[in-house]
């Protein structure tokens, strides 16, 4: 014999139980089956809303009732056939007139017992098994509906229920022993109790039902059927990486549904464990798939974690002082109170001081439980030698659960570790002796970033998933995303990293998309999206609390880089082109760093010197290797470089410059470029990175601009004012060419002074002769006191910038 229970979504509609009559037909082709049906999905909500309006005076529950009567008429005429359906109407038709009339009652009375609630939330099982078994007899099975109140025996204590097992067992003994048929029907969920009052075994009861039934009948599996495939090592709806798990033991599944998985009821394992009788969950939508088996050990998981889950309706209470301090029996009198309340502890955490105690309890129950304990500890309180209970909410337990465990070494900490780096604060601990269960108390908004972190830490393929949200997307933007794109199956391969850009900005528009941007289509859904704002954008990227998130600037915006503070003291690293944040004042500069280090979060800018060159990453190694920076002396403007190698006296040096605009070179005010303003930002974070604190105006700064060019308002002006310059020009390059030496913008930095001008470079130099755009950087230092340490190449355009921003993208990931 199979034992079969069905639920709610299984028969949500006249299709599903049509399938749902597939199923067991498969097993009758074996052997008998007992099925045990929830009500219509949605149904057992209804009825409980309806109570609680008539309870308020709120006549909407008629509609509600109608709405119902319809849905259940129009499974009957669309299941059965016209000349079977007139006894199975009226059947359900009498049933919802008894139902109206107790709702009527509630309504009349302005009162809700829990007798009537009882019988009221029955009804959805009532009707189910009703229909579904004429339905049945429709299409020939032989088929008996069985009355579950005449058979299982319950009390209901302080909420809770408790089943009279050698009642339920002789009942229903002897109903098998008096009834064949090819498949019985039992209705789940509902009960009597010793007093023959209709009762229920609570939400979720149908399961329980069938395990009561199976564990009566000895027999060797109960198939839970469902619309999902069996239990998970996360919750899928949050944790999209989430898959099922084959196998697990009893005492998993407990922990794994006490916790809230809601695939399984958790008193459902009770009457099974002792008989070693197997629950098989398996969906109703994909019966090929094998769903997940629950048995006495767990033979095929070779994971140490079986399941990661969680409870988010809880709250803290917490009680401390002085006078807790060895006070033999305190614990028993304080957990004494919360019994008499009839108030369940979720979590119990003490320190060994014995200074303070904290329970976790529900939601609900909170206020009830500190008025309790504080009336207990009055006299304690009044003495000032302990505190009144403090409630902590928006709490949420997270928990890993596993029987392999307590086998390995150190999953505590890295559990804790991963949720550090991802700056999820606990606040509370607890392991139970059996080492099966580690649990952390965590801020409620922190829930889905500390699943998807711990699943990703402890179930999948070692890779990372980092979360991009890039602003500015034009030159530079638009080529780090051409590149993201090129290289996404690389990085998830090779390097194990999953990166994905979940929000995009110009200065016009943001878009947002949680599972990912389309990067073929960004520029369309980016023109789809809402009005950009800097303030917006900081907080959708924060209301998405994802870990690994990181927000990339390629603009040149003193107002976004004024934003970085806030992104770092959220956990959310930084990476950026834009050198206006590490040029500012140092104290800025130095508490950006400070922020990086104090939340976790990496603040990587290597693109502000040099493009995409190592220059910051490698004076970084050289100082924390212990080695010391004499002196730099370095052509660090691309676009400088640009122009003096292009001008030749025979173009005009506007011209030069113009081209070097029109190219990309230069910024859209080609006069910071000129002015050297750039050169002496990008010395000033190389001397910062070097240990000085210095400020932009320590900076010496040899102009070879004339004072009236400086001074333009815009670019047709100053391009004027070039042209009438020329002289000028052609007069250095004529002094530098008479000397065989060539023009360069060069930055220095020296016993802690720097500065920056343009200077002759004869051909013995290492500059002479470093064409396009390239910067070179020379970095004396102790350990290269006389050959310096020389990095040169490409330092502008917008693909090399590109690919640095990229390569620091990588850097957080790997970090």
């Amino acid at each position: 014999m199979y034992i079969l229970k069905f639920g709610g979504s299984s028969l949500s509609t006249p299709d599903r139980i049509r399938l749902v009559a597939k199923t067991v037909q498969s097993y009758l082709k074996e052997d008998s089956v007992i099925t045990v049906l929830s009500a219509f999905g949605g149904v057992t909500n209804d009825l409980l809303l309806m109570a609680d309006l008539a309870a308020n005076s709120d006549l909407t529950y008629k509609e509600i009732l109608e709405k119902n009567e319809t849905r259940h008429l129009d499974a009957v005429r669309t299941l059965i056939p016209i000349n079977e359906q007139s006894g199975i109407l009226s059947q359900v038709k009498t049933e919802f007139n008894r139902l109206e009339t107790l709702y009527e009652g509630v309504f009349l009375l302005n009162e809700l017992s829990d007798k009537t609630l009882h019988v009221i939330s029955s009804f959805g099982e009532i009707l189910s098994s009703m229909i579904i078994t004429s339905y049945f007899k429709s299409i020939g099975t032989d088929c008996l509906l069985a009355d579950s109140r005449e058979l299982i025996v319950c009390k209901n204590q302080n909420e809770k229920v408790q089943v009279n097992y050698d009642k339920t067992h002789a009942n229903l003994a002897g109903f098998f022993k008096q009834n064949e048929a090819e498949l019985y029907i039992f209705p789940g969920f509902i009960a009597k109790n010793d007093q023959g009052v209709p009762s229920t075994l609570g939400r979720g009861g149908s399961d329980f039902t069938a395990a009561i039934i199976g564990g009566a009948l000895n027999l060797e599996k109960v198939y839970i059927y469902t619309d999902v495939n069996g239990m998970f090592t996360a919750n899928p709806t949050m944790v999209p990486q989430a898959y099922s798990l084959k196998e697990i033991s009893y005492e998993e599944a407990m922990e794994l549904s006490h916790f809230g998985a809601k695939v399984l009821y958790p008193p459902t394992l009770q009457p099974l464990v002792d008989k070693n009788i197997e629950i098989h969950i398996k969906n109703t939508f994909e019966p090929d798939e094998p769903g997940t088996l629950i048995s006495k050990s767990s033979k095929k998981n070779f994971r140490w974690v079986t399941g990661i889950t969680h409870i988010d309706s809880i709250k803290l209470l917490n009680m401390e002082g002085s006078g807790m301090v060895g006070i033999p029996g305190f614990s028993k009198r304080f957990f004494e109170v919360l019994f008499l309340e009839h108030i369940n502890v979720v979590l119990i955490t003490q320190a060994s001081s014995e200074h303070s105690i904290c329970v976790a309890v529900k939601d609900d129950e909170a206020d009830q439980a500190k008025e309790a304990l504080d009336a207990a500890f009055e006299v304690e309180i009044q003495n000032k030698k302990i505190k009144p209970v403090e409630i902590e909410g928006d709490v949420a337990i997270i928990a890993l659960v596993g029987d392999r465990m307590k086998s390995h070494h150190g999953l505590s900490g890295k559990m804790f570790s991963a949720l550090g780096n991802n700056n999820i604060n606990i606040r509370a601990i607890a392991q139970g002796s059996s080492e099966r269960n580690i649990s952390a108390v965590i801020a409620k908004k922190d829930v889905v970033k500390s699943l998807n972190t711990l699943h990703e830490q402890f179930f999948e393929v070692p890779s990372k998933e980092m979360n991009l949200f890039i602003t500015g997307v034009g030159n530079v933007g638009s080529k780090l995303l051409d590149q993201l794109k090129k290289q996404e199956h690389y990085l998830l391969n090779k390097l194990r990293l999953k990166v994905r850009v979940l929000g995009l900005s110009n200065s016009r528009k943001m878009y947002f998309d949680e599972n990912g941007i389309d990067l073929d289509n960004w520029k369309q859904l980016l023109e789809q999206g809402e009005p950009a704002d800097k303030s917006s954008f900081f907080d959708s990227v924060r209301q998405f609390n994802l870990r690994n998130s990181v927000f990339v600037d390629n603009t040149a915006s003193p107002e976004i880089a004024g934003w970085y503070k806030q992104y770092l003291a959220n956990s959310i690293s930084v990476v950026t082109c834009n050198k206006i944040a590490c040029a500012d004042s140092f104290e800025n500069y130095q508490h950006l760093q400070d922020l990086a280090r104090e939340y976790g979060a990496s603040f990587l800018y290597e693109t502000n010197v040099g493009a995409g060159l190592p220059i910051i990453d490698t004076l970084q190694n050289l100082i924390a290797s212990g080695d010391r920076i004499q002196k730099i002396q370095a052509v660090l403007s691309g676009s400088l470089n640009f122009v003096f190698n292009n001008y030749k006296a025979e173009q005009p040096f506007y011209d030069v410059v113009e081209t070097a605009m029109k190219e990309g070179y230069t910024e859209p005010d080609p006069k910071i470029d000129l002015s050297g303003v750039d050169v002496a930002r990008k010395i000033l974070i190389l001397a910062r990175e070097s240990g000085y604190q210095l400020e932009l105006e320590d900076i010496e700064r040899d102009d070879f601009l004339s004072e009236e060019s400086l001074k333009s308002d815009n670019n047709e002006e100053f391009f004027r004012i070039l042209k009438s310059d020329e002289p000028h020009f052609q007069k250095m390059y004529q002094q530098a060419a008479g000397k065989n030496a060539e023009l360069k913008y060069v930055a220095q930095l020296e016993n802690g002074k720097a500065k920056v001008g343009l200077q002759e470079v004869e051909s013995q130099h290492p500059f002479f002769g470093l064409s396009g755009s390239d910067n070179i950087v020379l970095f004396f230092t102790d350990r290269y006191p006389e050959q310096p340490l020389i990095v040169k190449g490409a330092g502008a355009g917008a693909d090399v910038t590109a690919s640095g921003i990229f390569a620091d993208i990588i850097r957080t990931g790997k970090k």
